[in-house]
């Protein structure tokens, strides 16, 4: 059964399946884009990687997850942004190949804003302001109570997340990833701002949110108990999804660190055999 967002004059019970018209859309423009490019032409592994990018943005944004975070637990809510943000968009990027990214860059002033805002300090802030600034109680209730809005700020947390991962999973030299110990550096301090915000949520006495002190309950979870558990989602379950991923990137610079070409060399596994022997250097 399909289902718009904009057409529901009642809750929906959180188990049903329901698929919005608009994510739907959505998910459809996204993977028609990428066969036009080219994208099925890629290794499997790549195409694999972006199919389940969709699956994850699919099951986020649709069916019981999205019910349960839109009307009634916070921890719910906290948990589709986790997949927005850390499981999304590293996903997409892995599958999605330089000869499908690059006539995305083609316009001179899109390759000019990638080369400031993919720099690491720049993809940083880019994603830990908006991170930190929606958890504001009062922007995070305009959202809850005003779809629009809350359109608006799943659009900038996958945006601004994509930005984030990409020093780490960029698929094209043009704009390169960093060194691999870079990386791992990169992504640790990416997490303390994260950690420092989920720590205060779990940590507060009070129910920060109201809209969700109001809504029905689930699992006999109290608004506070909600909070806590959401709050522990993004200080602890966050900071592991980057932990895990800082260890697979150290284990693969040890694997070639061993062939002395772990940051001399792009790895074929980065941008392809055809840029295999470019270098990482940014202009």
């Amino acid at each position: 059964m399909i289902i718009d967002h904009w057409t529901v004059d009642v809750p929906l019970t959180w188990d049903r399946w329901n698929v919005h018209l608009s994510v739907a859309a959505g998910l459809a423009l996204l993977g028609g884009l990428y066969v036009f490019l080219g994208g099925l032409t890629s290794a499997r592994r790549h195409v694999a990687s972006f199919a389940g990018a969709l699956l994850v943005l699919f099951v986020a944004l649709n069916g019981p997850l999205h019910n349960l975070s839109d009307t009634y637990l916070f921890s719910a809510h906290m948990g589709q942004h986790l997949l927005l943000t850390l499981v999304f968009p590293p996903l997409l990027l892995y599958g999605t190949p330089a000869h499908v990214v690059r006539p995305l860059l083609r316009p001179r002033w899109v390759m000019t804003l990638g080369r400031v805002l993919t720099r690491p300090l720049a993809a940083a802030l880019v994603f830990t302001g908006p991170i930190v600034i929606w958890h504001v109680p009062s922007l995070y209730e305009a959202a809850l109570r005003h779809h629009n809005l809350h359109i608006v700020q799943h659009v900038v947390f996958l945006a601004t997340a994509v930005i984030m991962w990409w020093p780490v999973l960029s698929p094209v030299p043009e704009l390169p990833r960093i060194p691999h110990l870079l990386q791992m550096l990169y992504l640790f301090l990416l997490g303390i701002p994260m950690s420092i915000t989920g720590a205060l949520i779990t940590l507060s006495g009070a129910v920060l949110y109201p809209f969700y002190s109001a809504a029905p309950r689930v699992g006999g979870l109290s608004p506070l108990d909600d909070q806590q558990i959401g709050g522990l989602l993004m200080w602890v379950l966050g900071g592991l999804m980057l932990w895990i991923v800082m260890t697979v990137i150290w284990f693969r610079y040890s694997v070639w660190d061993q062939r002395s070409d772990a940051e001399t060399q792009v790895p074929e596994a980065a941008y392809g055999a055809r840029y295999s022997g470019l270098g990482t250097r940014r202009d």
